[in-house]
């Protein structure tokens, strides 16, 4: 059955697994905070979903918004004097997108149903194991060439080596600034191992564009909410 999850739009794509800090200012997503610290919303999570293309300001259709998203779950908040607050946050599963309720709450709900993985496996092939090995490592490889090629020593470091594969690519894509429709792909996908194929292939393209161009990538622009008639 579909469950309730209190939406939070965004023009960015939550990877599970990854962090997320937010600043929060609007007096809808200031309650949706007061509600998650509380208690009123079970296990402190709300969804994160990448807003859709569209001339509408306000969010009131499923249709303006992403099908999959990915579940949030708060770690940390801060309230500052004025009742804004700073949180910080924590990607956790993925959800699709069923209907948008705009009118319950004083902030969006979602009815949702949640998106599991594939199992990690080859059928049929005999020496399984040893071809996940090595898309996993092809996979680290194009991450450490990105990350050398856009920052520092010492300013990344890559995921464990006890890294689950389903979790792997989801981890390596987590701190590179992958175009949205890229990281929207990486969260779609529910095969572990073609999810390794994808982001090794798109952090190989981004770390070919750096080199060229000798360049760096700009900072992220802060994640931009869509406007509140409150």
């Amino acid at each position: 059955m579909p469950e309730t999850l209190p939406l939070f739009p965004l023009q960015t794509v939550l990877l599970p697994g990854t962090p997320l800090p937010l600043h929060i200012f609007e007096p809808r997503y200031r309650q949706l905070t007061v509600d998650l610290i509380t208690g009123a919303l079970p296990d402190k999570r709300f969804g994160v979903i990448a807003l859709a293309p569209s001339t509408e300001v306000e969010v009131t259709s499923r249709e303006q918004l992403q099908v999959i998203g990915c579940a949030a779950v708060l770690r940390q908040a801060k309230r500052l004097p004025d009742g804004r607050f700073d949180i910080v946050t924590v990607g956790e599963r993925r959800f699709r997108l069923l209907a948008v309720d705009a009118s319950s709450a004083p902030y969006l709900l979602g009815a949702i149903e949640w998106v599991p993985d594939a199992p990690a496996t080859i059928p049929g092939q005999r020496d399984a194991t040893a071809t996940i090995g090595s898309l996993a490592d092809a996979a680290r490889a194009a991450y450490r060439r990105y990350c050398q090629a856009a920052w520092h020593q010492g300013e990344w470091s890559e995921p464990a080596d006890d890294t689950e594969v389903a979790e792997l690519a989801h981890r390596l894509a987590g701190d590179c600034l992958l175009p949205l429709e890229d990281r929207q792909r990486l969260l779609e996908e529910t095969r572990p191992l073609h999810r390794l194929r994808l982001v090794g292939r798109l952090l190989n393209r981004e770390a070919g564009i750096l080199a060229t161009l000798g360049a760096v990538p700009a900072p992220p622009a802060a994640p931009r909410r869509h406007a509140s008639k409150n």
